[in-house]
């Protein structure tokens, strides 16, 4: 039940690759270890899931009361050897001037140890004052140890380590090497979910000895083990009893930006999941929903085009009336085609417009969703005022047809035009935004309601 938080003094410190080392050393060890991650993110939470062998959760400011994230945290927790939580920018960045959403908030709500990952590169004597001020800025946060990356040498190690050791009181628990290979795969991570299998367990078990041999894991253990334990919380919500609907889930290497939260709101609502793989499977399975979420479609369009029968399979069954819901990714499938750099290729063409790949975000970070009265799921649970929800997306939605509705007005960030998103068709709803069923908003039982509300009407 201990658990500590890694942070950084800014981001691209390596923290993540860190964390992920971490994992996989101490699951290695044959510890149960529970990750989690600050923050709207998929790709990291992939990769810690992998290294663990654990559900990574997402703990949000923005999505989430504090109570929810004290809650979730505590149930995961509770049945862990350790729980890493990896921060997201550095310690004390936030949207806020009193640094409410920060890092270092996290670590006070949980009662958690900071472990400061520090980018060293060209700095010697100068990591003294860095480390003094972060710790003199917040004096509730107990920073209780550095790891210091990419190092240049045993000479640049031990002169690091001598500094830390005159000025400060914080232990130095590991200092990593900087490694071409490292480097390597670090930008692989960040661009790269964990979907492909074999290449990722070899990356992720490459990382992992990596950082076990230059981190002094029993020392990190002793400092998670200083954290206060979770207390006693009832378990989850057993699934809503009835006929379990099947709800299909396109989860392969193009489709795979999902929150374990959601699957499980899903379930409790009554559904059962039917994973579909939309490179491979010829045939859509019978299901009475569908779920397209987030990812890289582009990366993988021309085998998306090549499997002529899903494509067909799921144009036809959204055509005959089948309750679906796409984000981002899912949204980009739907539509006519896809165009990145060079290549143009065939999708599903349910959405009659075009997916233009561009250079830069087209909408990025949190946004806000106003219903409009269009929205075509069950009441139940709705948003009252405000949907907070988060976008991450290059492309745009070009040369859109017709007249469509549309199932939000977007009060902060982007969507599908600047101004709305969620494009309703027949009884698809397709958005750039992300949504999580957690706090005020669980979409999730919204959806399986409308689902079991289509179904009935169907056998009526």
């Amino acid at each position: 039940m201990s658990h500590l938080l890694i942070s950084a003094a800014h981001k691209s410190s390596g923290k993540t690759t860190v964390s992920i080392g971490l994992c996989a050393a101490m699951r290695a060890r044959g510890l149960a270890v529970q990750p989690f991650k600050k923050g709207p993110d998929y790709i990291d939470p992939i990769w810690l899931g992998m290294a663990s062998g654990r559900d990574c959760r997402n703990l949000d400011f923005n999505l989430m009361a504090p109570d929810e994230i004290q809650a979730m945290f505590h149930r995961f927790n509770a049945n862990a050897d350790i729980s890493l939580i990896e921060g997201n920018k550095g310690l004390y960045d936030g949207l806020d001037l009193e640094g409410g959403n920060s890092n270092a908030a996290l670590a006070k709500l949980l009662g958690a140890p900071v472990v400061l990952v520090i980018d060293a590169r060209g700095m010697t004597r100068g990591i003294a004052p860095l480390i003094l001020g972060y710790q003199a800025f917040d004096k509730d946060i107990r920073i209780a140890g550095v790891i210091l990356n990419n190092i240049g040498g045993s000479r640049h190690e031990s002169k690091l380590r001598a500094v830390i050791e005159h000025y400060t009181d914080v232990p130095v628990v590991g200092a990593v090497h900087h490694n071409q290979d490292l480097q390597i795969l670090e930008r692989h991570l960040g661009l790269m979910p964990a979907n492909e299998a074999a290449e990722a367990a070899r990356q992720v078990d490459d990382i992992g000895r990596l950082v076990e041999s230059q981190v002094d894991l029993d020392r990190l253990l002793a400092i998670a083990a200083g954290a206060p334990a979770s207390p006693a919380v009832a378990e989850a919500v057993a699934p809503a009893a009835g006929a379990a609907l099947r709800i299909g889930v396109a989860k392969d290497r193009a489709f795979g930006f999902y929150y374990a939260d959601d699957f499980e709101a899903m379930r409790q609502a009554g559904a059962e999941l039917v994973f579909v793989d939309m490179l491979q499977d010829k045939t859509l399975p019978p299901v009475d929903g569908l779920f397209i979420g987030g990812g890289f479609p582009e990366a993988a369009m021309a085998e998306l085009e090549a499997n002529k029968e899903m494509r067909a399979q799921v144009k036809d069954a959204i055509e005959s009336g089948l309750p679906a819901y796409a984000e981002c990714g899912g949204l980009m499938y739907l539509a006519r085609s896809i165009q990145w750099k060079e290549g143009r290729h065939e999708m599903a063409g349910v959405i009659p417009g075009d997916i233009l790949m561009h250079e830069r975000p087209v909408g990025r970070g949190y946004v806000k969703l106003k219903e409009t009265g269009d929205n075509p799921w069950p009441a139940e649970g709705a948003a009252e005022g405000v949907i907070n929800a988060h976008e991450f997306h290059y492309s745009s939605l070009e040369n859109l047809e017709g007249a469509p509705r549309f199932a939000y007005d977007v009060v902060r960030g982007h969507g599908i035009d600047g101004k709305r998103d969620g494009l309703i068709y027949k009884n698809l709803l397709a958005s750039y935004t992300h949504l999580r069923s957690v706090g005020a908003y669980n979409w999730a039982k919204r959806f399986v309601a409308f689902v079991r509300e289509r179904k009935a009407a169907q056998h009526h």
